[in-house]
């Protein structure tokens, strides 16, 4: 801007010359003196506009050094959080590494203190209390066999199961081959008939929860009725019991009517026909199990979310296959949609998570036994302190007594048998050896 208006300016002195040479009048002089003026007025304004430019441009170049110098903070900031989070998780890990290994030593290091002091305290007795103390000591021994015959019980337990592992897992392949297999086969035999159906995915639905190795009327209910908020009853298939007094909820009563259509359809364009009414069935069936709002029952502890059992694996693959956002929306409306097999193996799932629960209560009343048995262990030490004290007060009393009787002058013995000198009649005769102590 600047160099076009020197140009400019330029340019009307030239002009201005030329009129001046060429005579024009004064009237055209002033006119071009004026505009030269304003010229040179717009010539220091923009002077100074670009002044002020360059002034923000540097203060703009410092605000963004500026934000370069915040931004590398915080990105140092962040690259610091993540370390510490690595550490403290690595630190956790090391934890619950210790937890375990300090779970183990339990018993054994209880055993070794228990014997450690029942040998520190034996010592003191003598061997004159060595038959009442072993007759006080055998049902403290018994118990402590008893409590690690209980420990190592548990411990062959879990072991056990470990070993096992690869079986139950080869067992639960066989099961859920086998239920498919039982489901298709029924399936073909049903012939349309919905009722049907709905009752024979509750028997399906059984057999799978009898097969998964959880007790029945213990860790599940089938055909449970509750009562919802308003006082409704409802009655779902099947309620799983979860540790820590939760549930979950399963629902069979879908209907494979257009399934069964879709397997015997002699041609594609049925196929798509009866796909989609089975789509349609399921998504009808996923509102209304939502609907029901089973998690909010009255006094059941349940997750946000109900199972709804498809007893045909196939019928299963079909539907995702046909609409494959079937799952996704299905978990908006709070329902998970399963197969035999995958039920199965969350009904596994929760099976080991109740047999770990029952070893963890196992370990707490291990440990509340061996509270109480140290308890008991404390109070015999103490009672035989007791006792102990008692048998050195009588034996004191004891060598008192047998003092006052045969030493001293006017001492019992010496008295009596004056009275047998002095003539008294006697069938038996004092023992010599108190008669030497007397003297």
């Amino acid at each position: 801007m600047l160099v076009t208006i020197i140009a400019l300016l330029a340019i009307v002195l030239v002009v201005l010359f030329l009129k001046r040479k060429e005579g024009s009048g004064k009237e055209d002089y002033e006119q071009l003196r004026s505009q030269k003026d304003e010229m040179a007025l717009e010539l220091a304004r923009s002077q100074q506009r670009e002044e002020n430019l360059i002034g923000e441009r540097a203060d703009l170049k410092e605000d963004l050094e500026k934000e370069r110098g915040e931004r590398l903070k915080s990105d140092r900031a962040l690259e610091s959080a993540h370390a510490y989070l690595q550490a403290q998780q690595e630190k956790l890990d090391g934890q619950k590494k210790e937890i375990e290994e300090t779970k183990k030593q339990f018993n054994l290091e209880f055993q070794h203190i228990a014997n450690q002091i029942l040998e520190e305290k034996t010592k003191k007795f003598t061997e004159t209390n060595h038959s009442s103390i072993t007759l006080l000591l055998d049902p403290l021994k018994e118990k402590i066999k008893t409590f690690e015959e209980k420990v190592e019980k548990t411990y062959q337990h879990e072991s056990a199961e470990r070993n096992v592992l690869k079986g139950v897992v080869e067992q639960l392949m066989q099961q859920s081959m086998q239920i498919r297999n039982e489901a298709n086969n029924l399936t073909r035999a049903l012939k349309g008939d919905s009722k049907k159906q709905g009752n024979w995915g509750e028997v399906i639905l059984e057999r799978v929860l009898e097969r998964s190795g959880l007790l029945k009327d213990q860790e599940f209910r089938l055909q449970a009725s509750v009562t919802d908020e308003d006082g409704k009853r409802l009655q779902p298939d099947a309620i799983i019991d979860l540790p820590d007094d939760k549930h979950l909820i399963v629902d069979a009563k879908i209907s494979l009517v257009a399934y069964e259509k879709w397997v015997n359809a002699e041609s594609e364009e049925e196929q798509k026909i009866f796909a989609r009414q089975h789509i349609q069935s399921v998504e009808n069936h996923v509102r209304e199990l939502s609907a029901k709002n089973y998690h909010e029952l009255y006094r059941i502890q349940s997750p946000d979310f109900v199972l709804l059992f498809m007893p045909i694996e196939s019928a299963l693959s079909m539907s995702v296959r046909e609409k494959p956002d079937l799952f996704s929306d299905a978990w908006d409306r709070k329902v998970v949609i399963v197969s035999p097999s995958t039920l199965l193996a969350t009904l596994r799932t929760i099976a080991s998570m109740w047999k770990q629960e029952r070893q963890t209560r196992n370990v707490l009343e291990i440990a509340r036994e061996a509270g109480a048995l140290y308890d008991k262990f404390v109070g015999f030490l103490q009672d035989m302190q007791q006792v102990e004290g008692q048998l050195q007060r009588a034996m004191e009393r004891h060598q008192e007594a047998t003092k006052k009787l045969g030493t001293g002058a006017g001492n019992i013995i010496r008295r009596v048998e004056n009275l047998k000198e002095l003539g008294a009649k006697a069938n038996k005769q004092i023992d010599r050896k108190y008669l030497d102590e007397e003297e």
